[in-house]
């Protein structure tokens, strides 16, 4: 009788929060083990650092216009830290592409920069604030994109601080396109980035 009470009673104080918690915690642990990153993700990562490279050969008939600023924030906003390994894989496929030369040489920092600032960003914005505030820092990163640029341009031909100086204002009207562009698709980063993070929860709790 007392393991009859004691079996309805567990089963009384099973509730649906409490099966999602299990399929949580399964997915998190795989023999004992906790899996840092699952595998749908890692494939996720592939398949964004192939349309990051595409995109950007599509679109280089336009002067510093492309989504790779807008791809950074929004891998950044859904998958934090992890953010860096689908953006170093389109790094690398850039250099692969078009040769490892001295130009490539700022790729290996300068969208790190938009990493890092949008992990600073607060994740509790409410969608108002973040639907102005993603554009705007995306678009930010577009005009300075020449300051960030110019640092190794000094180390790697020698440019002193009067050169340097030269050198981004004679690029600054192609630092104004970038904005732009940047700003435009900026506004793609809210509302894909919720999709994005719907998609996943569904695949990783499923």
């Amino acid at each position: 009788m007392i393991r009859l009470l004691l079996t309805v009673n567990s089963m009384n104080s099973f509730t649906p929060q409490a099966d999602s918690q299990e399929k949580k915690e399964n997915c998190k642990k795989k023999n004992g083990k906790v899996r840092a990153l699952p595998l749908a993700d890692l494939a996720v990562f592939s398949m964004f650092a192939a349309l990051m490279f595409c995109s950007k050969q599509l679109m280089e008939f336009l002067p510093n216009v492309h989504l790779i600023g807008m791809f950074t924030m929004l891998l950044t906003i859904v998958y934090r830290k992890y953010a860096l390994i689908p953006l170093y894989l389109f790094v690398v496929l850039q250099g692969l592409y078009a040769g490892f030369s001295l130009w490539w040489m700022p790729y290996t920092y300068i969208w790190t920069v938009l990493w890092a600032v949008t992990m600073l960003l607060p994740q509790t914005m409410k969608d108002k604030t973040a639907a102005v505030v993603y554009p705007l820092v995306c678009a930010l990163h577009g005009l300075l994109y020449g300051v960030l640029y110019a640092p190794a341009q000094a180390l790697l031909f020698g440019l002193d601080a009067k050169q340097m100086l030269s050198w981004i204002a004679a690029g600054f009207s192609f630092d104004v396109l970038h904005c732009v562009g940047n700003a435009v698709a900026g506004l793609l980063i809210l509302p894909l980035s919720k999709v994005l993070q719907k998609l996943r929860k569904q695949a990783f709790y499923k």
